[in-house]
């Protein structure tokens, strides 16, 4: 029973092994060339502009008296 346990003990250890004889080649390291940083810029100062005109546009209308 013992020598069958062994066996069986030797053939398990050999396949951990032959698992683990193919492995995944590393994936990429990120690079960035700065267009997605240049985009968040220009949307951020969009929006800035936006609300400025937004928040400019009623003071200045509210100066007009068409009637």
């Amino acid at each position: 029973m013992a020598f069958v346990v062994s066996i069986l003990l030797a053939i398990f250890a050999m396949a951990i092994f032959t698992v683990q004889a193919q492995e995944f080649a590393p994936a990429p390291a990120p690079t960035s060339d700065g267009i997605s940083v240049d985009q968040g810029i220009a949307y951020v100062l969009m929006l800035v502009a936006l609300v400025l005109t937004y928040l400019i546009h009623p003071m200045d209308a509210s100066s007009y008296n068409l009637f």
